[in-house]
């Protein structure tokens, strides 16, 4: 019965103290990308909140502006139609840059967390086939493997994915283009209200 566990890989890892500490790293490494992929979501999801106030701000601000504008507004107050008109693209060019100044972030974040979580996994199988393998995990060539992945994945992420540096359109361009072609509108409305 002593010699079953003696041959069980985890007793074996609790033998050799190479495989144990390369063991106790790769939990300990494993455990720091799970709290930095968790604390990187987080951050994701504040810098969504903030996107969404921002959209949100954009149409309430306009709306205000219009219902303020269409109040006061006089037949002779045609001719400065101008300064409304260039407050309200000033703004909409300041909302719509910020706007996609937090998508960019958004972006940028999300990739970071997706290589996270591509660490992690490669942690989790290296961890699970060490405790396969037992003192029969070969050290060199296992952790060069994990290394070679790494570095892989690194080379195919610069050479293959960008289709030669640049990016594809995507949803969130199209709320940029949206709320430039609202802000168009907003214009367009701006003058009209004044000039009615």
């Amino acid at each position: 019965m002593d010699s079953k566990k003696k041959t069980h890989p985890l007793h074996q890892i609790a033998d050799s103290p190479t495989h144990k500490l390369l063991l106790k790293q790769w939990l300990k490494e494993s455990d720091l990308v799970n709290r930095r992929s968790s604390s990187k979501q987080a951050q994701i999801d504040a810098v969504r909140i903030e996107i969404t106030f921002l959209c949100s701000g954009f149409f309430v601000f306009h709306s205000l502006i219009l219902l303020i504008l269409f109040g006061s507004s006089s037949s002779h107050s045609c001719r400065r139609s101008w300064v409304p008109c260039v407050l309200s693209v000033a703004s909409s060019m300041a909302m719509v840059w910020a706007i996609q100044y937090k998508i960019g972030r958004e972006r940028h974040m999300v990739r970071v967390l997706e290589r996270e979580i591509e660490d992690g996994m490669l942690l989790e199988k290296c961890v699970a086939e060490l405790k396969k393998k037992g003192a029969e995990f070969d050290l060199l060539k296992e952790v060069d493997a994990l290394r070679r992945a790494k570095s892989l994945r690194v080379d195919s992420k610069l050479g293959g994915d960008n289709n030669g540096g640049t990016s594809k359109f995507s949803f969130m361009d199209a709320v940029t283009v949206f709320f430039l072609a609202a802000s168009c509108g907003v214009l367009v409305l701006t003058r009209t209200v004044v000039c009615r």
